[in-house]
């Protein structure tokens, strides 16, 4: 299908409302309607969605639109559907019926455009579904994804590859990203087959404003954060690199007078979505999220991105400001740098891989009979995330293969298999480390920031921004006074983190916890009490819980204190339990018990086995229909424990059950 440029805007004007292809937009379009396939490596904001929207418009059959962005997804659908365009998506945050019917309306061509995630390929209704499609052209968004050396590697994305290589050579493809090496493209080239042109942009953000501020310590990035907020126009994002640092800073903000929500990956769907439409609706000054937020938002105004933790490489860092300025006007780029940040990229650099000890447990126990993933976890006693990570390189290096009995999936050891090479993972994390290397680099340059990013990227044209703070010759460095020092220790004395519990299936609220289980002694301590014959919780925790409570709680009463009843450490929890109800008041109840013993949680490395250690193991004979229960616990963990005692408690008509606990642990997983 040919149609000169003239013809073609006079189309895009009445499907689009947009008057003009760029340059490299028509180059684009062009080879794609020409049956070419194409990897298109342009920078944020460049448009490179119209580049398969437009063809997509024009080819008779459907598109289909790889893409891992869930927001960008939602927002892409929206608008198309605005204009008139069959366009849907299946992703895992919409019930299976909806995805069904999704399925069924794309085999009877009643769809134009259908974005669709990598993972869902996984899908035995997907994999019947899509060879009955009448295809004109696949698009693999995010494209960098498909490579290891990529910054976002995802296994499913190699499923893309295998459907790509069945096509005919003269079928068009588009791979975009905006977030390519030179290694990473001729990686992506070389997977998606013969014939692959690569058009590659300017990278170059003249609207930034890039500056690496030097600081000593947390202190100092809370104190900054404050002042810049108070000065600084418009919305924006705010980095960290953990999920604690989320709620600590959002706390901080929101306690200096800044409108400020905090997001992760932890949190359900639901939230997810009501954070992402309040930041496009500027309902907060900052959202402050680790990098699971921002990839696909449609929001052109962000006016300041700040990461308070420096990332793995300068192409996450990269990628993760690009979601910023998009309307082409001045927006502001900060890193908060202090040298010791590197040790936490590092951590998850050489923890991305799980040890070679626990890949043998996963092998082994597929030798003995195909799994599904809950079931893994359960016979190996492993992370979600590291049945996942192991799981994908048995099925990249042959050892194992996924299979489907009835509509379950499993995994099979395939016996003759070749042993598992680890010499890729080695290979993998010196490349990741020279990439973090490289990003200290850019820290500590005193070059033109912009340059360093775009020369890394494979773009060797900017030389010189003249925006950024070395440009600028400036070299910004922060030491907060004794007052912001003051203040912010002052925050740190009243910060307590929420125990987010509350589920549909029973009456528990969010709690509260005393403090975290790795800040400051208060783990030591408890420690030293649970397992050294410490005594009881010393006063001084008591005095710490109380405040927690009166926190979250204010002065509001409940009829009963209960206690979770202990697995190994005796009458610590109990007696500590009785002197939060005497101090407030409140009754004391020795009546919940355990109907068999369990083993400590703690030895459980996945939520599956710790929901399994606690199911149907609590009862309570004495009468509660009505009632509100403050439930007491030394250490919340995964939360299983207090979910499983508060479906008991709603069963038998409590009110309300609102968890206090001394410490929360850091981390976890589901």
């Amino acid at each position: 299908m040919i149609m000169d440029r003239t013809e073609a805007e006079q189309k895009l004007q009445k499907i689009f409302n947009i008057h003009h292809f760029y340059d490299d937009q028509w180059k684009t379009i062009v080879r794609i309607m020409k049956g070419e396939r194409i990897l298109l490596i342009e920078k944020t904001g460049f448009g490179k969605s119209l580049c398969y929207q437009f063809p997509a418009t024009q080819f008779k059959g459907m598109t289909i639109i790889f893409s891992p962005l869930i927001a960008l997804m939602r927002d892409q659908v929206k608008y198309l559907k605005s204009i008139g365009i069959a366009c849907e998506c299946i992703n895992s945050e919409q019930e299976q019926e909806e995805n069904t019917k999704i399925l069924e309306k794309a085999v009877n061509g009643e769809i134009k455009i259908l974005y669709i995630a990598p993972e869902r390929q996984e899908n035995q209704q997907w994999l019947e579904a899509v060879r009955k499609m009448n295809l004109s052209m696949v698009v693999v968004d995010e494209a960098h994804c498909i490579s290891v050396w990529g910054h976002d590697f995802r296994p499913a994305f190699r499923r893309i590859i295998s459907l790509v290589r069945l096509l005919p050579e003269n079928f068009p493809v588009l791979a975009t990203t905006a977030t390519a090496t030179t290694k990473v493209a001729d990686d992506i080239i070389k997977q998606i087959g013969k014939n692959v042109s690569l058009i590659r942009g300017n990278l170059l953000r003249k609207n930034f404003y890039l500056s690496v501020v030097k600081v000593d310590d947390e202190i100092s990035k809370m104190a900054w954060l404050s002042q810049f907020l108070q000065k600084q126009e418009g919305n924006g994002l705010i980095y960290t690199g953990t999920r604690v640092n989320t709620d600590l800073y959002a706390a901080w903000l929101q306690s200096e007078n800044v409108s400020a929500a905090n997001y992760n990956a932890g949190l359900d769907s639901e939230s997810r979505k009501n954070i992402e439409n309040g930041l496009k609706e500027n309902r907060w000054k900052c959202i402050v999220s680790t990098n699971a937020l921002g990839m696909g938002i449609d929001k052109p105004d962000i006016r300041f991105i700040i990461h308070t933790q420096m990332p793995q490489s300068p192409i996450h860092y990269y990628q993760e400001i690009g979601r910023a300025g998009r309307d082409g006007l001045p927006t502001n780029i900060v890193l908060l740098y202090n040298p010791e940040d590197k040790e936490l990229p590092e951590h998850f650099i050489k923890n991305s891989r799980p040890s070679l000890k626990k890949y043998e447990k996963v092998i082994e126990a597929l030798k003995k009979e195909p799994l599904g993933e809950w079931s893994l976890m359960r016979r190996t006693n492993l992370k979600q995330t590291q049945v996942r990570v192991i799981r994908a390189d048995l099925i990249d290096q042959g050892i194992i293969r996924e299979v489907m009995y009835g509509r379950d999936k499993k995994y099979e050891y395939q016996f003759g298999a070749s042993k598992l090479n680890s010499e890729k993972f080695e290979k993998l994390r010196d490349f990741k480390m020279n990439e973090l290397s490289q990003m200290v680099n850019y820290c500590e340059s005193t070059e033109c920031r912009m340059d360093f990013l775009c020369s890394y990227l494979g773009d060797d044209s900017v030389k010189k921004c003249d925006n950024c703070n070395n440009c600028l010759q400036r070299s910004p460095q922060y030491i907060p006074n004794d007052h912001w020092k003051e203040r912010i220790q002052k925050f740190q004395q009243n910060f307590y983190p929420e125990l987010e519990v509350e589920t549909n299936s029973s009456n528990i609220v969010n709690g509260i916890a005393a403090s975290y289980y790795g800040f400051s002694n208060v783990g030591t301590i408890i420690h030293r009490c649970k397992y050294e014959n410490g005594g009881d919780f010393p006063n001084h925790l008591l005095v710490l819980t109380l405040r927690a409570f009166r926190h979250k709680f204010g002065d509001e009463q409940f009829d009963l204190v209960v206690y979770v009843p202990p697995t190994e450490s005796g009458d610590l929890v109990k007696n500590f339990a009785y002197k939060i109800a005497r101090t407030l008041k409140f009754p004391f109840s020795n009546e919940l018990k355990k109907i068999h013993q369990t083993k400590p949680q703690k030895i459980f490395q996945n939520y599956v086995l710790k929901k399994d250690n606690v199911k149907d193991v609590f009862s309570y004979e004495a009468e509660i229909e009505g009632k509100k229960i403050l439930l007491i616990d030394d250490i919340f963990d995964s939360g299983a424990t207090l979910k499983e005692i508060a479906k008991m408690f709603t069963k038998i008509g409590a009110e309300k059950i609102a968890p206090l606990v001394i410490a929360k642990t850091i981390g976890g997983d589901i």
